[in-house]
């Protein structure tokens, strides 16, 4: 049963359109790995195929992923989590492209620690072997992350005590607290508790690997009734993912991101949708700041999805049945 919360079906925008337009719905989370998304709609690329596209945001990516299996939307925005590759496994769903990833000189999701692990000594990614560690549930990104980090630094994870939450925002809290002694989180999210004194930062994930971070799914439904659609949306996405790369995924020749008048354009546009509570000065600093790398074409990694299939059956969270092969669809261009 798909778990529903007030933000979970809360509608973000449907987009008005000429009655020749077709209806495509789309569950994602106000989160800024889902900018290319909301970038895509602000520049008219659902559009110009044909679509009127309703979003959805729902509380967490599992749910969206959860309605996309049971129907109530045809397409999902999703970081990769245990229960879409279950999901996408049964047969259910479907990856036809790419969401964000981990890139070297990006900076992507940050490794920090509480002030009081820092101060006794904790200050590398090699020191985490038996920290208490907050997580945003397990099976989920960051659970997965912690796991890479385990792997290429060569401690345990079985000594590191797994505190799992049930959001970024609890996540903060308790390293703020220092009821826990290390967490991944979004740069959004750890840079306030940086800025607050609250945390240390001792890497960017980037720096240690790159991932795949989650990918565009379509409904085994949809793709079977209207396949012809879905390949429509698959085409908008892309060159959305083209226009997301040239204005935000540059660098000059010290390695530091290019920002510019266009830059801003578009973290504003990105914003309305990821902080539209807040001041517009300040969503659109907060999205600049925070972009993620992405693939220009919006092509998923398979090689890296299979290996977190492979990570996710190892800790008994992704049924052994599932065959990586079969999550990614990559017939669409």
């Amino acid at each position: 049963m798909i778990r529903r919360s007030l933000a979970a079906f809360f509608l973000i925008l449907v987009i008005s359109s000429a009655s020749a337009q077709e209806r495509v719905s789309v569950g994602t989370t106000r989160a800024i790995a889902n900018a290319v998304l909301f970038l895509g709609v602000e520049q008219g690329h659902f559009k110009a195929e044909g679509l009127d596209v309703e979003m959805t945001a729902y509380a967490s990516d599992q749910d969206v992923v959860e309605a996309l299996a049971a129907g109530a939307t045809d397409m999902g925005l999703a970081g990769f989590t245990a229960q879409a590759f279950n999901l996408a496994g049964s047969g259910a769903i479907k990856a036809v492209a790419a969401q964000v990833r981990e890139k070297a000189d990006y900076e992507g999701n940050d490794i920090i620690v509480s002030t009081a692990a820092y101060d006794r000594g904790v200050r590398k990614a090699e020191n985490l072997a038996g920290v208490s560690f907050a997580s945003y549930r397990l099976g989920t990104a960051l659970h997965y992350q912690f796991g890479q980090v385990a792997r290429l630094k060569k401690f345990d994870i079985a000594g590191v005590t797994l505190k799992p939450q049930g959001s970024l925002a609890d996540i903060a809290r308790v390293i703020a607290a220092g009821s826990a002694d290390a967490a991944i989180l979004p740069g959004t999210e750890a840079r306030a508790l940086l800025t607050a004194g609250q945390a240390k930062l001792i890497a960017w994930y980037s720096e240690l690997d790159e991932t795949q971070l989650g990918a565009l799914f379509a409904s085994s439904k949809a793709v079977a009734a209207r396949r012809a659609t879905v390949e429509k949306f698959v085409r908008a996405y892309r060159r959305a993912a083209t226009e997301y790369a040239a204005a935000f995924l540059r660098n000059d020749r010290y390695g530091k991101r290019v920002t510019n008048a266009r830059t801003k354009e578009l973290s504003g546009k990105i914003a309305r949708y990821v902080f539209p509570g807040r001041p517009a000065d300040t969503g659109t600093a907060l999205v600049e700041a925070g972009i993620y790398n992405m693939d220009r074409e919006a092509r998923l990694d398979a090689a890296d999805t299979a290996r977190q299939v492979g990570w996710y059956q190892a800790q008994n969270l992704v049924d052994k049945s599932v065959d990586a092969r079969a999550i990614v669809d990559s017939s669409f261009k």
